[in-house]
């Protein structure tokens, strides 16, 4: 087994890091997508579109995506010689994509909020929450290029 998983190596993290292109793509679209119906007139046209919008995007590319990204990284774990336990990058990376998880949790909560015409936050608030993935990705990219320590 252990030959098996290290011979498939390149081919999971292929594969893991096209999931994490899907999964941040969606994470930094959906919020812009917020940014537009935030001004939306709720039970509008417009708002009934951006809800299906948001629909189809966090249920048909972000979760399928999140789900194989912590699959095929929990695979990459468990191939030997891959990760030391014993450096510190990669628990504060296990603790930056936690803080992602925890965040494509709130864009789930907030869809709903959407979608039952009950969202009280600005425009504002959702421009200042898109940069979030984006400092969480530049974040963990460094960490699993560099492994500063």
């Amino acid at each position: 087994m252990e030959d098996f998983l290290i011979e498939s190596y390149p081919w999971v993290k292929s594969l893991h890091i096209i999931s994490v292109i899907a999964w941040m793509s969606g994470m930094l679209y959906l919020p812009r997508i917020y940014v537009y119906h935030a001004d939306a007139e709720p039970g509008s046209d417009k708002s009934e579109t951006f809800k299906i919008m948001e629909r189809r995007l966090l249920r048909g590319i972000i979760n399928p995506a999140m789900i194989m990204t912590i699959i095929l990284g929990v695979i990459l774990i468990g191939i030997p010689g891959v990760v030391n336990f014993a450096d510190y990058w990669i628990w504060v990376k296990l603790a930056l994509v936690t803080a992602m998880g925890a965040f494509h949790g709130n864009l789930s909560k907030w869809r709903k909020d959407f979608e039952r015409d009950v969202n009280t936050r600005s425009a504002k608030f959702y421009r200042m929450v898109n940069e979030i993935p984006t400092v969480l990705l530049i974040l963990i990219v460094f960490l699993v290029v560099v492994k500063p320590f």
